[in-house]
């Protein structure tokens, strides 16, 4: 028995699709049309393809991408419900960022998040910067920084400009320590700092062979009591707090999807070949947008900010004990390097530790001129072969 075709208008009112919609997923490769007239080009589909069409209407309202949805219609009905809740746990995942930011910006809106507050009782830091080539490195394009109002790490890509790139992003940021900024206006100052930075690396990569210039970045801006976060890449942002360590920020790599997909676990990630690939950096295009966020800075806190160099050799457990020690920021920082190298680096490695001490006035000044800024960005830090952005 032959069904009768319906035509793409009553097909689409049966789906809950446009037409234009069902024109799109036939260009795709999506939903192709039962028969095509061949004089008019009208397109007619059998009703044995509304099940599709439904879930692909029900796909695109959860915001799928078209790619991702042709994979979920293809799968079987068990696995394809997997890959709907993989989809989602990425979604969630990156839409943590910007739960912060939108907290942040109702508090303040709303009056709750005011922070003026007398100069004598803000918040100070001490803090320590190393950036050390791998034993196994011939070079080292991690850079880490520290100031009183500035902490920073980024990772270039390995070859011409991946040095360069690290550097410029962080000299990018550089102009906040001194600008005048209400803890409301930081995230603004912060996003545009990122966008000096972007063109920075632009004309590194015009400069390049290859056209390219690729690095993380993560950073911390102090404006009294409140931090400003950005965060781009693989590089780490670490609180210790009350004796428990939270990594505040969410690795923008290949690896990392995988596990929001539920596809890998952080142990297998570890040893997975493709480890050092990126799906988000600074590339100079501004095709990338960094997560911004708010923190507030609580006396006895300590931040730890660090390239992917360390994390990837030395376990978690290990890095909340040595964060723990008595030590101050430039002892951490020098145990963490070692910690790094006993286990054999095979990357390069850059830290920034800081502690928040109550008194800034009192606390700081002698404790920073010990504990030295750091600014290197020496001769290197290699890539994973693994093509896009990977160190």
């Amino acid at each position: 028995m032959v069904r009768e075709l319906l035509t793409i208008g009553t097909f689409a009112r049966a789906a809950r699709l446009s037409p234009k919609a069902l024109r799109l997923y036939d260009e795709v490769g999506l939903l192709r049309p039962a028969a095509v007239d061949g004089e008019s080009g009208y397109r007619y589909y059998d009703p044995a393809q509304l099940e599709r069409a439904r879930l692909i209407a029900w796909l695109r309202r959860l915001g799928m991408p078209l790619a991702r949805i042709r994979r979920v219609c293809d799968l079987p009905v068990p696995d394809a419900a997997e890959e709907v809740a993989a989809y989602w746990r990425h979604v969630t995942a990156e839409t943590e960022a910007r739960g912060r930011l939108a907290a942040f910006l109702v508090d303040h809106l709303s009056g709750r998040g005011s922070t003026v507050k007398d100069t004598t009782t803000m918040p100070g830091i001490r803090y320590a910067a190393r950036s050390e080539p791998g034993p196994v490195r011939t070079s080292n394009e991690d850079v880490a920084y520290a100031g009183e109002r500035l902490l920073a790490v980024a990772d270039g890509m390995r070859g011409p400009g991946g040095d360069r790139a690290g550097a410029a992003a962080v000299d990018a940021l550089k102009r906040l320590q001194t600008l005048s900024v209400l803890p409301e206006d930081l995230l603004g100052a912060l996003a545009d700092a990122v966008g000096d930075a972007e063109r920075a690396i632009r004309d590194i990569a015009a400069s390049t062979p290859s056209g390219e210039a690729v690095t993380t970045l993560t950073a911390l801006v102090w404006s009294g009591s409140r931090l400003a976060l950005v965060h781009i890449g693989d590089s780490r942002a670490y609180l210790f707090r009350d004796g428990g360590l939270f990594q505040i920020t969410h690795d923008h790599s290949y690896v990392q999807s995988l596990i929001d997909e539920g596809r890998l676990t952080p142990e297998e990630a570890v040893s997975h070949p493709r480890r050092s690939l990126l799906v988000r950096a600074l590339t100079g295009t501004g095709s990338s947008l960094p997560d911004l966020s708010m923190h507030e800075a609580v006396p006895g806190d300590r931040y730890l900010l660090c390239t992917d160099g360390l994390p990837g050799v030395v376990p978690v457990g290990v890095l909340r004990e040595t964060l723990a020690g008595p030590g101050g920021p430039r002892q951490v920082a020098d145990e963490l390097i070692d910690r790094a190298y006993a286990a054999g680096a095979p990357d390069n490695v850059a830290c920034v530790v800081a502690d928040v001490v109550a008194d800034v006035v009192a606390d700081t000044a002698a404790d920073n001129a010990a504990d030295t800024v750091a600014d290197t960005a020496a001769e290197g830090s290699p890539a994973a072969g693994d093509g896009g952005a990977a160190r």
